[in-house]
């Protein structure tokens, strides 16, 4: 088993946090919600723990990649409520790799895979951190943006198709309209992603 490499965990903005402790990471995540380096450098540090374990459940690499980068996605959404000190019983003293244990063993035992041939998702492609802050700038699209962005990206549709899935739908849009509403949405979803994150992932000065 070859755990990943993730070269964001050599970008300027994230060699700098790696003093900071996990607490210190937290408080900043949730305290700049619209600033991605902070969860970036909680991944980097926790990856190779959360990886080995779910590569020891999962059936093929290709399972493995996509169960982490859904696990990961699932920490992204916790993380932003998580109260380390709000725990009581014998759990009170729980640490951030602790938690970050616990929500592993429990996407490995919750999230039902796909079989591998029905997997699009790409670990060497897009990391799980940028996956996620795609997914909530995607969010926040106008649906037929949304839809247009998602064909063309994730099932590789042409705009002729695209137009004729709509056209059947009840919408009379042409494929020279799919373009450019392919061309909006881009340029929409680059923008509703952190300054940081897309200097991290996209070399933005």
């Amino acid at each position: 088993m070859q755990i990943p490499h993730f070269s964001e965990a050599n970008h300027p903005l994230v060699k700098s946090l790696f003093h900071q402790s996990d607490e210190e990471l937290l408080n900043l995540f949730q305290r700049y919600p619209d600033t991605g380096k902070y969860f970036t450098a909680i991944f980097c540090r926790y990856s190779p723990i959360v990886y080995t374990l779910i590569c020891h459940s999962a059936r093929s690499p290709v399972q493995a990649d996509y169960l982490f980068a859904l696990t990961w996605r699932h920490i992204y959404y916790e993380l932003g409520g998580l109260d380390l000190t709000s725990v009581e019983g014998d759990l009170e003293n729980l640490t951030l790799q602790n938690w970050l244990i616990n929500m592993t063993a429990y996407c490995i035992n919750e999230i039902k895979l796909p079989p591998t041939e029905a997997i699009h998702y790409s670990l060497k492609t897009t990391s799980p951190p940028l996956w996620c802050y795609v997914e909530q700038a995607l969010e926040q699209l106008p649906a037929v943006l949304r839809f247009v962005v998602l064909m063309a990206q994730t099932f590789h549709w042409s705009e002729t198709r695209i137009a004729a899935y709509l056209q059947a739908e009840g919408e009379n849009i042409t494929p020279i309209e799919v373009a450019n509403f392919l061309r909006e949405g881009y340029r929409m979803l680059e923008d509703k992603l952190p300054g940081d994150v897309r200097t991290i992932y996209l070399g933005e000065a």
